[in-house]
Formats: C-alpha cells, sequence, structure tokens
C-alpha cells in the first residue's frame, strides 16, 4: 500500500472552501484504491466532523454518507481485531498519549497493518509520539 489517509486530510475534501481543500483533495486523486486506505474508524470521525461542524458548514447525515461512500470506493479500508485495538491504545497510553490522540494513534497503527508508505496528515505533531516506524512515514498533502 502507498499511501494512508488521515480524516484530518479527508474532511477538507468535502469543503472548498477549507483552507486545506485543494491540496488534500490533489493529493486523495493521485491514488487509487489499490494504492491508497484509511482507517476504518475514519468513517466515524469524518461523519462527527462533517455533521457537527458550525454553521453553514454543517451537513446533514445524508449528505455525510454520501461522502462516506466515495471514501469506500476510493480507498481501501483498514480495521484492526479486538487485540490490535487494545495493544495500540496500550503502547500509546505508555507513550503518555491521552485524550483525542488516541485516535491517531489507533489510525497509525491501521496504517502500519497496511505497510503503507507514506502517512498523510495535517496532524504531523501527533503522529511524531507514535514511534519511529509511524514518524518516518508521515507527510503532509
Amino acid at each position: 500500500m502507498n499511501a494512508f489517509f488521515d480524516t484530518s486530510v479527508l474532511v477538507p475534501v468535502f469543503y472548498d472552501d477549507h483552507e486545506h481543500h485543494g491540496t488534500s483533495l490533489e493529493c486523495l486523486l493521485r491514488f487509487n484504491r489499490k494504492q491508497a486506505c484509511c482507517g476504518a474508524h475514519s468513517f466515524a470521525e469524518v461523519y462527527s466532523s462533517l455533521t457537527r461542524m458550525p454553521g453553514k458548514h454543517r451537513i446533514s447525515g445524508a449528505q455525510a454518507m454520501l461522502f462516506l461512500n466515495d471514501m469506500r470506493e476510493r480507498l481501501t479500508i483498514v480495521s484492526l481485531d479486538g487485540h490490535e485495538y487494545f495493544d495500540a491504545i496500550a503502547r500509546a497510553g505508555a507513550a503518555g498519549v491521552v485524550g483525542g490522540t488516541i485516535y491517531d494513534a489507533v489510525l497509525a497503527r491501521c496504517a502500519l497493518k497496511a505497510k503503507a508508505d507514506i502517512i498523510y496528515t495535517w496532524n504531523v505533531k501527533h503522529y511524531g509520539q507514535f514511534g519511529w516506524d509511524a514518524a518516518k512515514r508521515v507527510r503532509t498533502p
């Protein structure tokens, strides 16, 4: 697998007025399903983000599902089994990860499971906490 897409790159693809829209979309379009993936958990994160945005940016659940279907068609979905999920959290906790950054730790584990060469994210600092294997793959789009 060539590329893993973090939620922080996927959400801006939906909003044409987002500061990272053009760069994120261009990056995503460079890959096909055989070359690119995302974590299964990203579906929940993207859905949550799109349906809780403030003001005019908030969309309905039905609209969010249209975008999730696009994600499903464009990206290979990587999931962790129960043991892998628990291990990812345990390792992150031992490294001092707290709060919502735990979701990035789970996604980093998905990227490593997929053997992604590159992890595309706008949260570069977060991924630096998860060990050299993940950190050396991190790039911004």
